[in-house]
């Protein structure tokens, strides 16, 4: 058996060998002179490579942000910070509405069964202790319709309606003036426009002839000072009219509420 492995490996050697040698055999001999010269040619002949300029990953290319802020300065420090003002203050009214409204919003149904079980247990002022102790407008008014119970139920609801009102007022307080910013922005806007025609007729009357290049700028500062107006319009009325409508929902919860409130007082003093 030793013998076979070393005829195996001798003969495995012997082929290796021999391929080897025919290889070396078959491969042309290069002859250094001979290469030299189209190898100068073909370097000399090569194509100049044009050297690309680095690209700055941290542009991003294209960005919204940067061309608004570009068209910004553009459109001049005087109209646009007005209406950069009206776009804050008009946002911060928002702000404070959308938080008051927020807390401002009970679970009804719960609060009707939390009352209706504290008057079958503890009388008005049980119910009343509830009120006290849960936030929003609901509540409020259910406490004051709760504190007048004993003075008949027409009585209630007199002053359920009434301060149903004044919860109603206070919902919409700061309102008027968001509405004031949404008409002002696209106003001064407009204003804007108007001036900047006028110094665009002015260069004309300086210059003495009508070219592009001499109104170019008057008539660029009229076009942004309205594209920014409307801009800050549009987003003042999208929240605006979010807010009236979760006023709206407030007000009919308020409604729906009370008449449960003088129906529960009905039964319970019928049941007294």
């Amino acid at each position: 058996m030793r013998k076979v492995l070393a005829l195996v490996a001798f003969a495995g050697f012997l082929t290796f060998g021999i391929s080897n040698v025919a290889l070396a055999q078959d491969q042309p001999v290069v002859d250094s002179n001979a290469v030299s010269e189209p190898v100068e040619q073909v370097v000399e002949e090569a194509a100049p490579v044009k050297e690309v300029a680095p690209v700055d990953d941290n542009t991003g290319g294209y960005s919204f942000t940067t061309e608004l802020k570009t068209r910004f300065i553009e459109g001049g420090a005087g109209f646009m910070g007005i209406v950069l003002i009206c776009l804050i203050l008009g946002l911060a009214l928002i702000i404070e509405r959308i938080v008051y409204l927020n807390l401002s919003t009970t679970n009804t149904k719960k609060l009707i069964e939390r009352i209706e079980s504290a008057l079958a247990s503890g009388g008005v002022e049980a119910a009343k202790e509830v009120c006290r102790n849960t936030r929003g407008p609901v509540a409020s008014i259910f406490y004051q319709g709760l504190d007048r119970s004993d003075e008949g139920i027409d009585m209630v609801e007199k002053s359920v309606v009434a301060y149903g009102g004044v919860q109603m007022g206070l919902m919409e307080k700061g309102m008027s003036w968001i509405g004031l910013f949404i008409a002002l922005a696209p106003m001064l806007g407009f204003m804007g426009t108007v001036i900047g025609m006028i110094q665009a007729f002015d260069d004309i009357a300086t210059a003495g002839t009508i070219s592009a290049t001499v109104v170019a700028s008057g008539i660029k500062v009229a076009l942004l000072t309205t594209v920014f107006g409307l801009i800050v319009a549009i987003i003042l009325q999208i929240f605006y009219n979010y807010l009236l409508a979760k006023i709206d929902s407030l007000v009919n919860d308020m409604e729906d509420a009370s008449i449960s409130l003088i129906d529960i007082l009905i039964k319970h003093r019928s049941k007294a």
